[in-house]
């Protein structure tokens, strides 16, 4: 295997000190392929080196190797930290990688309960509200969570509506209300907008929140039940019929949950489940004591990952199982961002370092236990039930989707190498009258939508409502850069070029007009014109009735209504339908505030107005006209022209 890599890379391999750290492998186009830890980073990454991997995963990576980096640290927990700071941020190719761009919501207490600044003033920030809140957090507020989804943190809301009557709406609302809103009539809010409540009672029902949402529920029952009965004893009823119906409520709350005699009130259960190369990590949340719900979590190169990961002093047969990789590595990059919480129960047993890293980061002692007794079993059970589940699902759905893409490539006569990497790009033009024309391009891969590869194209320089031109030019702006690629590089097969490459076939909506525009622009490029299908609607127009339309003179193809390739089909071109409308939508809006501009020109009509926008495609269009240019127009004078031109410059 050293063979294959240059004496300069085996010589900084045989340099490497004996002690902790972190090695990233890079390829010839400086590609990350792996970021590993290592107790003794020489033996371990000379491992890699002198041993003959074969044909495996591991194999084909460490062929790929042309650099590497290190970085020595002090020890082993802090390796494995680094290690997955850098996965995280860096997405190497063969590392088991969570993505997850979503920061995780919390509830939030408004404010700090400050007493109004005048005598009989009613200021909001007398009384804080509760709201749902997702982003970073400030000092000013008190925040509670995470909570595993939204749906989690509107049900708490609706419990300290219920149960403290806390105030949900905004500022402005609070402030100028004249009389109670309707939640206070269902007993959902205790109005203090109009002061039905006294700032040090509302205050009162902030801290008793507060405390259930710490999990301090039988102290709150407690301090509940004593105010009661002392409102009883001074013959004040209605106060004490109101607690009671707190106390109740709060009580009920309770027993739904099912956990009033469990000690943990912050636990964190992890459940992983690995099946057909795909696996779930399964998070459930008990939050002050309260099962708060969890959230499904998907790897990627579960299967690279496994393949490559070898302990620092024994050989690769000896790693642990992949479901131990698997969560070990979603604990570690989870935490990064997350506060760990002081209790952890997981499915697998997980590594000492991991806790002891874990621990070192946060400042906190925290334990895992992987075989836990009675309701933390319940709790554990509960969350390996829902991966099973939700893997269960992923793999159906990428069943049904991997199936609907091989549909289509037969029915095409198609061959792609690799059906993974089939790549389809569809176009779309969409426009109001021939104003603020867009263009639309979608892409599907790895048998899925890859929104982030999506483009918009503004459409400039032909005759409004010509979708020939506007198609002519999206796509000579998007395959002309390509094609020269191609050329250059000498040869007529699919390439990477950056982060573009050609795609396995090009999806016009229209029929043979729009195909005969794609033919011509391709042609032109030099690119293969059997790429190009056009999606041509059916007599009627009516959804299944579609025809496909070929660039390289193949006849019409008819696939059937319930055929699974036209299913994919209709997918793809109503993902792109939709991202043009969209985008002409938002273009159109800050078009039509210049084009008010025309209207409000004394002399400019809406007649007049149309007719320029009509004659110079839109308003960029007419504010490039020249004065005399403008005059041309039936029913514009030159006084009236060097007046619209004034306007407009």
């Amino acid at each position: 295997m050293s063979d294959a890599h240059s004496d300069q890379l085996l010589s900084e391999v045989a340099a490497l000190p004996a002690m902790p750290g972190v090695y990233r492998y890079f390829d010839a186009e400086g590609v990350l392929l792996y970021v590993g830890k290592a107790r003794n980073l020489r033996k371990r990454v000379a491992s890699y080196f002198q041993k003959d991997h074969g044909g495996t995963r591991i194999g084909h990576m460490v062929s790929k190797i042309v650099r590497m980096e290190t970085t020595v640290v002090r020890s082993e927990a802090e390796a494995l930290l680094l290690e997955n700071n850098l996965i995280k941020t860096q997405h190497p190719k063969y590392n088991i990688l969570f993505r997850d761009d979503k920061s995780y919501p919390y509830l939030k207490i408004t404010g700090t309960g400050a007493k109004p600044a005048v005598a009989g003033a009613v200021l909001a920030n007398a009384f804080p509200r509760v709201a749902y809140y997702r982003g970073a957090v400030e000092k000013k507020h008190r925040y509670f969570g995470p909570y595993p989804n939204a749906n989690a943190v509107k049900e708490a809301i609706l419990l300290m509506q219920k149960v403290f009557r806390l105030r949900t709406c905004e500022d402005p609302v609070f402030s100028n209300r004249t009389r109670p809103c309707l939640l206070y009539q269902i007993k959902r809010c205790s109005a203090p907008c109009v002061g039905h409540i006294s700032p040090e009672a509302y205050a009162q029902d902030v801290a008793d929140a507060e405390k259930f949402l710490r999990g301090d529920t039988q102290q709150v029952l407690d301090a509940l039940e004593a105010r009661m009965m002392a409102h009883a004893e001074r013959l004040e009823f209605e106060q004490a019929a109101e607690l009671r119906n707190q106390v109740a409520a709060l009580s009920n709350v309770l027993h739904q949950q099912a956990v009033d005699n469990v000690a943990d009130k912050d636990v964190d259960i992890l459940a992983v489940k690995v099946q057909g190369g795909r696996a779930c990590v399964n998070l459930a949340m008990v939050r002050g004591g309260r099962h708060l719900g969890d959230r499904p979590y998907f790897p990627v190169h579960v299967e690279d990952a496994a393949s490559v990961y070898s302990s620092d002093d024994e050989t690769a047969a000896s790693a642990p199982p992949v479901e131990v990789q698997v969560l070990e590595a979603f604990m570690a990059q989870h935490y990064i961002d997350v506060p760990v919480v002081p209790s952890l129960i997981t499915s697998e047993p997980v590594s000492k370092i991991l806790i002891q890293a874990l621990s070192e980061q946060s400042g906190t002692r925290v334990s895992a236990v992987h075989q836990p007794r009675e309701q933390r079993r319940i709790w554990l059970e509960m969350a390996q039930t829902n991966a099973a589940l939700q893997l269960a699902r992923l793999l159906a759905e990428e069943g049904s989707q991997q199936a609907r893409t091989r549909a289509l490539v037969e029915a095409l006569g198609l061959e792609p190498d690799n059906l993974d990497e089939f790549r389809i790009e569809c176009f779309d033009i969409s426009h109001t009258a021939g104003e603020a024309t867009q263009a639309s391009c979608v892409v599907f891969h790895h048998h899925k939508m890859q929104n982030a590869e999506y483009r918009r194209f503004n459409i400039e320089g032909v005759t409004a409502g010509d979708d020939y031109a506007a198609m002519r030019q999206v796509l000579t702006r998007r395959y002309s850069k390509l094609a020269e690629a191609l050329r250059e590089a000498g040869s007529s097969t699919q390439m990477q070029a950056g982060a573009a490459r050609l795609p396995d076939l090009v999806l016009v909506d229209g029929g043979k007009g729009q195909v005969s525009m794609a033919r011509q622009v391709f042609e032109d490029l030099g690119l293969d014109l059997s790429l190009i299908v056009g999606v041509e609607k059916g007599e009627g127009r009516k959804v299944g009735l579609e025809e496909f339309v070929f660039a390289d003179g193949r006849e019409k193809v008819y696939l059937g209504k319930d055929s699974a390739a036209l299913m994919l089909v209709a997918q793809i071109r109503d993902e792109a339908h939709r991202f043009a409308i969209t985008g002409m939508r938002a273009q159109r809006a800050k078009v039509r505030v210049g084009a008010s501009k025309i209207e409000d020109i004394p002399g400019v009509g809406p007649k007049r107005r149309a007719k320029l926008l009509q004659r110079f495609g839109g308003v960029r269009g007419v504010a490039a006209a020249s004065a005399e240019d403008l005059a041309t127009v039936d029913g514009i004078s030159l006084e009236l022209a060097e007046s619209i031109y004034r306007a407009l410059h």
